[in-house]
């Protein structure tokens, strides 16, 4: 297990977490993280490879920015790997993007030079 794998199930252990199941197998989950009183982040999310694709990503932000509104806030955040870099974080882009969130800022070293961490956001509403 990689050192950020680990850091992130402890970080996770305290926040608001929310699975989907499909025939009663886990298919994917998203962790919801309060970085101010009005901001939410999706602090992270993974989808089974055989379930990606069908929807379920989509559901799981959904679930997430209601319970984010739920919570007071008004807008969500989401840090990934900056377009162009890689093909997997490509399509992770798009599909935010595609979901309504907007570039924000990109640090190029917050994670390191090889990982330029492009910050989405999107207004959820009150």
């Amino acid at each position: 297990m990689s050192k950020s794998t680990r850091e992130y199930i402890i970080n996770s252990q305290n926040k608001p977490f929310m699975t989907y199941l499909v025939d009663d197998e886990f298919a994917g989950f998203i962790v919801l993280n309060l970085t101010s009183e009005d901001c939410a982040e999706i602090y992270v999310m993974g989808i089974k490879k055989k379930y990606q694709r069908n929807g379920i990503g989509t559901k799981l932000v959904k679930a997430y920015e209601a319970k984010s509104k739920q919570l007071g806030c008004t807008y969500s955040q989401v840090k990934t790997v900056k377009f162009g870099c890689y093909q997997e974080y490509d399509l992770t882009n798009r599909f935010y993007q595609h979901l309504g969130y907007k570039k924000l800022e990109c640090f190029p070293t917050l994670w390191d030079k090889w990982n330029p961490c492009q910050i989405y956001i999107k207004y959820i509403g009150k």
